[in-house]
């Protein structure tokens, strides 16, 4: 299949939400935006490539802090509105420097921080 021939459903803005989860332990590590151009740009380097919506434009993960998003599988959901990249992270993945951008949970109506910043 090329990237031609992908049916994918983007919403409004021709972004459609893309979740990022890890390779080896099924760790759901980040979820960022991707429109047609950063899809297909995924699928044809490996690195894992988002539409950045606060500046316009496209952010290849790692590519200015090494905490690279290597692509091993790329998987589209029932109604094809929402992707699932499997990934092989290098380092964090959230901006905050933790594993995961899902660090933080809701324990009898508290925020509680789940895990810290990686060193």
């Amino acid at each position: 299949m090329s990237f031609d021939s992908l049916t994918l459903a983007y919403n409004d803005a021709g972004l459609i939400p893309a979740i990022a989860q890890d390779e080896a332990t099924g760790e759901v590590l980040m979820m960022a935006w991707m429109n047609a151009q950063a899809v297909e740009r995924t699928l044809e380097t490996g690195r894992v490539t988002y539409w950045s919506r606060s500046r316009q434009a496209f952010w290849v993960k790692g590519e200015t802090s090494g905490h690279v998003q290597e692509l091993i599988d790329f998987r589209l959901d029932c109604d094809r509105d929402c992707l699932l990249v499997i990934v092989r992270q290098t380092g964090p993945a959230c901006h905050t420097n933790r594993r995961s951008c899902f660090y933080t949970a809701v324990r009898e109506g508290d925020e509680v921080e789940l895990m810290d910043v990686m060193d």
